[in-house]
Protein backbone atom coordinates (compact mmCIF):
# COMPACT_ATOMS: atom_id res chain seq x y z
CA UNK A 1 0.00 0.00 0.00
CA UNK A 2 1.33 3.40 -0.68
CA UNK A 3 2.63 4.96 2.25
CA UNK A 4 0.91 8.41 2.73
CA UNK A 5 2.37 11.71 4.60
CA UNK A 6 0.01 13.90 5.79
CA UNK A 7 0.51 17.69 7.03
CA UNK A 8 -1.45 18.12 10.68
CA UNK A 9 -2.88 20.69 12.85
CA UNK A 10 -4.22 20.03 15.94
CA UNK A 11 -6.62 22.81 17.87
CA UNK A 12 -8.31 23.03 21.18
CA UNK A 13 -9.34 19.75 23.56
CA UNK A 14 -11.74 17.59 24.67
CA UNK A 15 -13.40 14.70 22.68
CA UNK A 16 -11.60 14.29 19.53
CA UNK A 17 -12.97 15.17 16.07
CA UNK A 18 -10.80 15.11 12.84
CA UNK A 19 -11.40 16.52 9.55
CA UNK A 20 -11.02 15.59 6.40
CA UNK A 21 -11.20 18.19 3.30
CA UNK A 22 -12.43 17.80 -0.09
CA UNK A 23 -10.77 17.73 -3.18
CA UNK A 24 -8.46 20.28 -4.53
CA UNK A 25 -9.07 21.92 -1.19
CA UNK A 26 -7.45 22.05 2.45
CA UNK A 27 -7.99 22.04 5.32
CA UNK A 28 -7.70 25.74 6.49
CA UNK A 29 -9.33 26.29 2.97
CA UNK A 30 -12.46 24.32 4.03
CA UNK A 31 -12.49 24.27 7.64
CA UNK A 32 -11.08 27.24 8.25
CA UNK A 33 -13.84 29.13 9.87
CA UNK A 34 -15.32 26.05 11.69
CA UNK A 35 -12.33 24.59 13.45
CA UNK A 36 -12.27 27.66 15.96
CA UNK A 37 -15.59 26.96 17.04
CA UNK A 38 -15.34 23.25 17.13
CA UNK A 39 -12.07 24.19 18.93
CA UNK A 40 -14.04 25.76 21.72
CA UNK A 41 -14.80 22.31 23.15
CA UNK A 42 -13.14 19.43 21.29
CA UNK A 43 -9.54 18.38 20.28
CA UNK A 44 -9.50 19.42 16.17
CA UNK A 45 -7.20 17.28 13.96
CA UNK A 46 -7.11 18.51 10.60
CA UNK A 47 -4.58 16.94 8.36
CA UNK A 48 -4.02 18.15 4.67
CA UNK A 49 -3.50 15.18 1.88
CA UNK A 50 -0.37 15.35 -0.11
CA UNK A 51 0.62 17.87 -2.08
CA UNK A 52 2.24 16.11 -4.55
CA UNK A 53 1.64 13.61 -7.37
CA UNK A 54 1.24 10.15 -4.52
CA UNK A 55 -1.31 8.21 -6.11
CA UNK A 56 -4.40 7.85 -3.51
CA UNK A 57 -6.10 5.23 -2.44
CA UNK A 58 -9.29 5.92 -0.11
CA UNK A 59 -8.20 2.55 1.99
CA UNK A 60 -4.77 4.00 2.32
CA UNK A 61 -5.79 7.66 2.66
CA UNK A 62 -8.37 6.70 5.57
CA UNK A 63 -5.73 4.72 7.16
CA UNK A 64 -3.20 7.58 6.84
CA UNK A 65 -5.75 10.33 8.57
CA UNK A 66 -6.53 7.85 11.16
CA UNK A 67 -2.98 7.13 12.30
CA UNK A 68 -2.51 10.81 12.26
CA UNK A 69 -5.61 10.81 14.61
CA UNK A 70 -4.03 8.54 17.41
CA UNK A 71 -0.91 9.78 16.80
CA UNK A 72 -1.65 12.74 17.96
CA UNK A 73 -3.68 11.82 21.09
CA UNK A 74 -7.20 10.66 19.72
CA UNK A 75 -7.94 6.84 20.30
CA UNK A 76 -11.35 7.35 19.54
CA UNK A 77 -13.01 10.86 17.15
CA UNK A 78 -15.67 11.51 14.58
CA UNK A 79 -14.91 13.11 11.41
CA UNK A 80 -16.16 15.90 9.43
CA UNK A 81 -15.64 15.25 5.56
CA UNK A 82 -16.56 17.85 3.11
CA UNK A 83 -16.85 16.44 -0.85
CA UNK A 84 -13.88 13.75 -1.72
CA UNK A 85 -13.58 13.99 2.69
CA UNK A 86 -17.21 12.36 2.64
CA UNK A 87 -15.75 9.14 0.83
CA UNK A 88 -12.78 9.30 2.84
CA UNK A 89 -14.61 9.33 6.26
CA UNK A 90 -17.32 6.73 5.44
CA UNK A 91 -13.94 4.45 4.52
CA UNK A 92 -12.72 5.28 7.70
CA UNK A 93 -15.16 5.05 10.06
CA UNK A 94 -15.94 0.80 8.20
CA UNK A 95 -12.38 -0.05 8.40
CA UNK A 96 -11.74 1.50 11.75
CA UNK A 97 -15.34 1.09 13.68
CA UNK A 98 -13.05 0.82 16.85
CA UNK A 99 -12.21 4.35 16.59
CA UNK A 100 -14.71 6.74 14.73
CA UNK A 101 -17.73 7.28 16.50
CA UNK A 102 -19.75 10.09 14.57
CA UNK A 103 -19.47 11.65 10.83
CA UNK A 104 -20.95 14.57 9.39
CA UNK A 105 -20.74 14.64 5.87
CA UNK A 106 -21.34 17.22 3.71
CA UNK A 107 -21.32 17.87 -0.47
CA UNK A 108 -20.85 14.39 -0.48
CA UNK A 109 -21.67 11.33 -3.18
CA UNK A 110 -21.39 7.84 -2.97
CA UNK A 111 -20.23 7.24 -6.42
CA UNK A 112 -20.22 10.86 -7.97
CA UNK A 113 -23.04 11.03 -10.91
CA UNK A 114 -22.66 11.42 -14.46
CA UNK A 115 -22.44 15.08 -14.67
CA UNK A 116 -19.98 15.15 -11.81
CA UNK A 117 -17.69 12.82 -13.18
CA UNK A 118 -17.54 15.02 -16.41
CA UNK A 119 -16.73 17.88 -14.40
CA UNK A 120 -13.76 16.10 -12.90
CA UNK A 121 -12.95 14.89 -15.99
CA UNK A 122 -12.62 18.27 -17.69
CA UNK A 123 -10.70 19.67 -14.17
CA UNK A 124 -8.18 16.86 -15.07
CA UNK A 125 -7.80 17.76 -18.76
CA UNK A 126 -7.30 21.31 -17.89
CA UNK A 127 -4.34 20.38 -15.04
CA UNK A 128 -3.02 18.38 -17.65
CA UNK A 129 -2.66 20.42 -19.98
CA UNK A 130 -1.09 23.45 -17.84
CA UNK A 131 -4.40 25.50 -18.23
CA UNK A 132 -5.16 27.02 -15.05
CA UNK A 133 -7.20 29.60 -16.37
CA UNK A 134 -9.81 27.20 -17.80
CA UNK A 135 -9.35 25.33 -14.68
CA UNK A 136 -10.37 28.38 -12.07
CA UNK A 137 -13.28 28.40 -14.70
CA UNK A 138 -14.64 25.07 -14.05
CA UNK A 139 -14.29 25.48 -10.59
CA UNK A 140 -16.13 28.30 -10.16
CA UNK A 141 -18.93 26.65 -12.79
CA UNK A 142 -19.36 23.59 -11.16
CA UNK A 143 -18.17 25.12 -7.39
CA UNK A 144 -20.84 27.66 -7.04
CA UNK A 145 -24.64 28.15 -7.65
CA UNK A 146 -25.60 30.41 -10.39
CA UNK A 147 -27.15 32.90 -8.17
CA UNK A 148 -23.98 33.21 -6.42
CA UNK A 149 -21.43 33.51 -9.77
CA UNK A 150 -24.19 36.09 -11.10
CA UNK A 151 -23.96 38.09 -8.25
CA UNK A 152 -20.06 38.70 -8.41
CA UNK A 153 -19.52 42.38 -10.24
CA UNK A 154 -17.47 41.34 -13.44
CA UNK A 155 -13.96 43.11 -12.02
CA UNK A 156 -14.68 41.15 -8.67
CA UNK A 157 -14.68 38.07 -11.01
CA UNK A 158 -12.02 38.36 -13.27
CA UNK A 159 -10.01 39.14 -9.71
CA UNK A 160 -11.28 35.66 -8.28
CA UNK A 161 -10.85 33.93 -11.05
CA UNK A 162 -7.02 34.94 -11.79
CA UNK A 163 -6.53 34.37 -7.57
CA UNK A 164 -8.00 30.54 -8.64
CA UNK A 165 -5.52 30.17 -11.19
CA UNK A 166 -2.59 31.25 -9.06
CA UNK A 167 -3.04 29.47 -6.62
CA UNK A 168 -3.73 26.01 -7.23
CA UNK A 169 -2.93 23.28 -4.39
CA UNK A 170 -0.03 21.24 -5.05
CA UNK A 171 -1.40 17.56 -5.13
CA UNK A 172 -5.02 18.62 -7.02
CA UNK A 173 -4.54 16.54 -10.06
CA UNK A 174 -4.12 13.33 -7.93
CA UNK A 175 -7.09 14.45 -5.42
CA UNK A 176 -8.95 14.57 -8.59
CA UNK A 177 -8.33 11.09 -9.66
CA UNK A 178 -9.45 10.11 -6.67
CA UNK A 179 -12.60 11.49 -6.72
CA UNK A 180 -13.12 10.30 -10.03
CA UNK A 181 -12.56 6.59 -8.73
CA UNK A 182 -13.95 6.61 -5.39
CA UNK A 183 -16.81 4.68 -4.98
CA UNK A 184 -18.04 3.74 -1.04
CA UNK A 185 -21.49 2.58 -2.26
CA UNK A 186 -21.16 -0.48 -0.74
CA UNK A 187 -19.47 0.58 2.24
CA UNK A 188 -22.86 2.47 3.93
CA UNK A 189 -24.55 -0.25 4.94
CA UNK A 190 -21.50 -1.11 7.70
CA UNK A 191 -21.49 2.80 8.98
CA UNK A 192 -22.79 1.85 12.58
CA UNK A 193 -22.37 5.59 14.01
CA UNK A 194 -24.68 8.39 14.26
CA UNK A 195 -24.26 9.96 10.99
CA UNK A 196 -25.66 13.42 9.38
CA UNK A 197 -25.31 13.78 5.75
CA UNK A 198 -25.73 17.53 4.47
CA UNK A 199 -26.55 18.38 0.84
CA UNK A 200 -26.99 22.06 -0.78
CA UNK A 201 -29.51 22.72 -2.95
CA UNK A 202 -27.94 24.51 -6.18
CA UNK A 203 -24.93 22.16 -5.79
CA UNK A 204 -23.35 21.87 -9.29
CA UNK A 205 -20.82 20.01 -8.56
CA UNK A 206 -22.07 17.27 -6.25
CA UNK A 207 -26.10 17.48 -7.27
CA UNK A 208 -27.64 16.83 -3.73
CA UNK A 209 -28.81 13.41 -4.86
CA UNK A 210 -25.56 12.23 -4.28
CA UNK A 211 -25.99 13.69 -0.60
CA UNK A 212 -29.17 11.79 -0.27
CA UNK A 213 -28.14 8.59 -1.61
CA UNK A 214 -25.47 8.50 1.77
CA UNK A 215 -28.45 9.18 3.66
CA UNK A 216 -30.38 6.73 2.55
CA UNK A 217 -27.45 3.76 2.60
CA UNK A 218 -26.13 4.89 6.37
CA UNK A 219 -28.29 3.26 8.75
CA UNK A 220 -30.13 5.85 10.72
CA UNK A 221 -28.37 9.12 9.55
CA UNK A 222 -30.14 12.46 9.56
CA UNK A 223 -30.53 14.40 6.07
CA UNK A 224 -30.54 18.44 5.95
CA UNK A 225 -30.41 20.21 3.09
CA UNK A 226 -28.67 24.13 3.12
CA UNK A 227 -29.20 26.48 -0.01
CA UNK A 228 -26.42 27.47 -2.45
CA UNK A 229 -23.54 25.54 -4.20
CA UNK A 230 -20.61 23.07 -3.43
CA UNK A 231 -18.24 25.13 -1.87
CA UNK A 232 -21.01 25.96 1.25
CA UNK A 233 -17.77 27.28 3.44
CA UNK A 234 -18.37 30.81 1.61
CA UNK A 235 -22.05 30.44 0.43
CA UNK A 236 -23.48 29.58 3.44
CA UNK A 237 -21.05 29.27 6.04
CA UNK A 238 -23.46 30.44 9.43
CA UNK A 239 -25.79 27.90 8.37
CA UNK A 240 -23.41 25.34 7.80
CA UNK A 241 -21.29 26.10 11.02
CA UNK A 242 -24.84 25.76 12.74
CA UNK A 243 -25.51 22.21 11.57
CA UNK A 244 -22.25 21.14 12.44
CA UNK A 245 -22.03 22.39 16.10
CA UNK A 246 -26.15 21.17 16.52
CA UNK A 247 -25.20 18.07 15.85
CA UNK A 248 -21.71 17.68 18.15
CA UNK A 249 -23.88 19.73 20.71
CA UNK A 250 -26.81 16.68 20.55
Amino acid sequence: MTNISLRTQVSGSGPAIVLAHGGGGGIDANFGGLIPLLAEDHLVIGSDFPDDDTPLTLDALADALVAEAVANGAETFSIVGFSLGTTVAVRAAVRHPERVRGLVLTGGFARLDNRGLMNVALWQRALAAGDREAFARYVMLAGFSKEFVNAIPAEQLSEILAQTAANVPGGTAAQAALVEAADVRDDLAHVTVPTLVIGMTGDLLSDPANAREQAAGIPGARYRELPGGHVVMIEQPELWYAAVLEFFAD
